[in-house]
């Protein structure tokens, strides 16, 4: 049984933020981040309305996420080790640096999943 496990990460980023947002994870964050992660992609909001449904469906008062991406984890352990790794890095601090405002962030959401294969 694999121990792989995928961390999708989903951020509501301010509406009015979003445009320099999308500039700074397109041209640094994101290139950074699939060089020095096993990042699957990282999608922005096409600008298509999200479809909610369900039995109950509760749609936060910040709106859907507007920014997705996905971690490939040899475990969840591994993830525990590098995470505290990477955001202190060097390398990434210089990228952090330059975030047009870290205070953007309306809502963030991390999940932990596994293949339907193991």
């Amino acid at each position: 049984m694999s121990d792989v496990i995928y961390e999708i990460r989903d951020y509501t980023i301010a509406r009015e933020d979003f445009p320099k947002y999308k500039v700074w994870a397109e041209t640094l964050a994101g290139p950074w981040l699939k060089s020095n992660l096993d990042v699957l992609d990282f999608w922005m909001d096409a600008g298509v309305e999200a479809e909610v449904g369900g039995s109950d469906p509760q749609v936060s008062s910040h709106g859907q996420a507007n920014v997705c991406w996905i971690i490939r984890w040899q475990s969840h352990a591994e993830r525990q080790a590098r995470w505290p790794e990477w955001t202190t890095s060097e390398g990434w601090q210089a990228i952090w640096a330059q975030h047009p405002n870290p205070d953007a962030y309306l809502h963030m959401n991390a999940r932990f999943m596994k293949g339907l294969a193991g």
